[in-house]
């Protein structure tokens, strides 16, 4: 691989489909394989100088299509455990209600992070929020990549829990009507 620059032309036009088509089968979903597809070359042009052997390119380019995916398997997963204004960044128009209103939900957020463990918060900010791998999460905490995981997941428990007994309940207390 002497020049890079030629060779990712040549790259994405050898590969692209089997890409495309892998992020198809796995999310069953157009628009979400193309934008796979288009993260994977990214993440390619970024990487393509830590191939250590041009035999196993396809190998490489489609774990690279497999992480992408499943980074954004991981995103939606995290997104849906959140009432719809948490991430609603569509409108164009927000008046001064509609500030308010987002406001308090932001202050809803923050309190229900706020109600969990340390630990548990910081991971949810990290992994969640910040969307750091688990490998940075764990050099960051100074722990293992398990410990992660699982605090993460019991974390995510948590942090939903708290949410719906907040949204069905209207914020009210244990008790109160």
């Amino acid at each position: 691989m002497e020049d890079n620059r030629l060779n990712i032309n040549e790259i994405y036009d050898c590969y692209h489909r089997d890409v495309y088509h892998f992020a198809l089968y796995f999310t069953n979903n157009k628009q979400e394989a193309e934008d796979i597809t288009q993260e994977t070359f990214v993440k390619i042009m970024k990487s393509i100088s830590s191939l250590k052997d041009p035999e196993k390119l396809k190998t490489w380019i489609l774990s690279i299509a497999r992480n992408t995916a499943m980074d954004l398997h991981r995103k939606r997963k995290f997104v849906s455990l959140f009432p719809e204004w948490v991430f609603d960044k569509e409108k164009d128009s927000v008046t001064p209600e509609d500030m308010l209103i987002q406001k308090g939900e932001w202050t809803e957020l923050q309190n229900a992070l706020l109600k969990l463990k340390q630990q548990y918060r910081t991971v949810v900010i990290l992994r969640g929020l910040k969307e750091l791998s688990i490998k940075e999460t764990a050099e960051i905490l100074g722990c293992s990549e398990s410990k992660v995981r699982v605090d993460y997941h019991r974390a995510l428990q948590h942090l939903k829990k708290q949410i719906l007994k907040n949204e069905e309940g209207w914020g009210l207390k244990d008790g109160q009507s």
